[in-house]
Formats: C-alpha cells, sequence, structure tokens
C-alpha cells in the first residue's frame, strides 16, 4: 500500500477513467487511487472494476447510488482514505485537466517541503489554462479574486480541484460540517484550513479543458460560490469553523 490515495470522483467518466487511472499507475512515485462514482449509467463504475484485477490493492471504488455532488464525493472518499493508513490524500478530476504528472509536485511541497495543504495552482503565475473560452476564465479567475477580497485568504486560485491534504488537516476539520457541493466546496476546505491555521503552498500548474466527455459545470455552482463565501466569512466571525472535536471532548460536552 502506498503512503497516498488519489480521490478521483467520476459522473459518466468512460471516454477518461482508464487512461487517467494508468496515467497515475504509471508515475514512478506509487500512488494509490480510488474512484468515487455517482452511479454512472454510460458504464464507467464496470470499466474501474474491470481494472482493479490488473491492479489489486492499487485501485478502488465506492459506488454510490445517483448524482450526490462533487462535495460529497469527496467527503466520501476522504472518510474512507482516513479509515486506512494514508498519510497524503489527493483530489483529482479525471478528465485530464489536471495533469497525473504534477502529482509528484503536490507530494513533495507535503511530504518534503513540510506544508499541510498544496494546491495545484491556475493563477500563482499568471493565467495558465488552456482552451477555456476567454469568458471562462474571466469568470473562473475573478471568482476566485472576489473570494479572497471577501476572506482575506492569500490564496489565489481559492476554486482549484487539484489539491494534496496531510492527514491531519481532514481530520482536524469537521466533514460533516462542510456544507457546500460544487465549487463552494472546494473554496470551503481551503477557507476551512486557513482558519484553522495550516501551512497552505500553491504550485503553478497548467490547466487543461477536458477534450472528452461532458463538463459537469453549471450556473447554480456559481452561485452557489457567490454567497457562499458571504456564509463561510460570517461563520468564521461568529466562531462556527473550529477543529473536529475528539471523542473524549464529545463525551466531556455532553
Amino acid at each position: 500500500m502506498s503512503d497516498s490515495i488519489v480521490i478521483i470522483p467520476t459522473y459518466n467518466e468512460k471516454e477518461n477513467i482508464e487512461s487517467i487511472i494508468r496515467a497515475v499507475f504509471a508515475l514512478e512515485k506509487d500512488f494509490d487511487v480510488l474512484v468515487v462514482d455517482d452511479a454512472s449509467p454510460d458504464g464507467t463504475g464496470a470499466i474501474v472494476r474491470r481494472l482493479m484485477d490488473e491492479f489489486p490493492d492499487r485501485l478502488f471504488i465506492e459506488e454510490r447510488e445517483g448524482k450526490l455532488g462533487l462535495g460529497t464525493a469527496y467527503i466520501h472518499g476522504f472518510k474512507w482514505a482516513l479509515d486506512r493508513s494514508y498519510a497524503y490524500i489527493f483530489e483529482m478530476d479525471a478528465d485530464f485537466s489536471h495533469n497525473p504528472q504534477d502529482l509528484p509536485r503536490l507530494y513533495e511541497a507535503c511530504a518534503v517541503e513540510g506544508y499541510d495543504v498544496a494546491i495545484g495552482s491556475r493563477y500563482c503565475t499568471g493565467v495558465n489554462v488552456v482552451n477555456w473560452p476567454i469568458g471562462r476564465v474571466l469568470m473562473s479567475y475573478f471568482a476566485s479574486k472576489y473570494v479572497r477580497i471577501v476572506t482575506g485568504m492569500d490564496i489565489k486560485d481559492t476554486t482549484a480541484g487539484f489539491v494534496c491534504y496531510r492527514r491531519k488537516v481532514l481530520e482536524t476539520i469537521d466533514l460533516d460540517r462542510i456544507k457546500f457541493k460544487g465549487y463552494a466546496f472546494q473554496i470551503e476546505m481551503k477557507y476551512t484550513a486557513h482558519a484553522l491555521r495550516f501551512k497552505i503552498k500553491e504550485i503553478s500548474i497548467i490547466f487543461v479543458n477536458r477534450r472528452l466527455g461532458v463538463s459537469k459545470m453549471n450556473s447554480g455552482i456559481f452561485g452557489e460560490a457567490f454567497f457562499g463565501v458571504i456564509d463561510l466569512r460570517w461563520r468564521k466571525m461568529i466562531g462556527k469553523i473550529k477543529p473536529k472535536l475528539s471523542i473524549k471532548e464529545e463525551r466531556k460536552q455532553k
């Protein structure tokens, strides 16, 4: 078993899933892979199950009963990983918008340089996005800028979905209190880590728009992010963002 697990949420990713899994396993550094599939009707789960015979003890799947949202898929995967002995837990898309070759760079930032969270950032050295319409680039860039203004976080790519967490970060965050499902989920996780004073590093990556399959982006995701940021700031101000209590502390409060 590797010390690292890459969580890949999927919904209708049959065109990409085998290739992305093989690309991760081809890396010199060993990473395990957990696919969290939301009952994809296109057979994504069946492809993963077939590959599990080829990659025993390295490839895993959790199949949920329907399309329940990106945020809940990652929370499911985080809890699954924490039940095992993984020290480094990654988020990554299935569609090659995140290059698997960058996984070791995120790993090194946490395992060697001592950061608690490493973010694959599209914006920390300008705008490194390929094949996105200019309108979407501007919307994403200024959304991150808006988040920085409201929250005070010094993170340029607040909605990034390519992230490495040290185990202790996910153990400290009360995952049951993470409330958002779309873009705002990514913001909430980063803001919570920031509020709990974990060390965060952004690493410049080149983000490439998917070539195969259909984007899951919609206007509701942006709406959740816009209003969710204000909610996050308010929750921090009234002391609602705090470390998860241990079982002993929970018993003491009852």
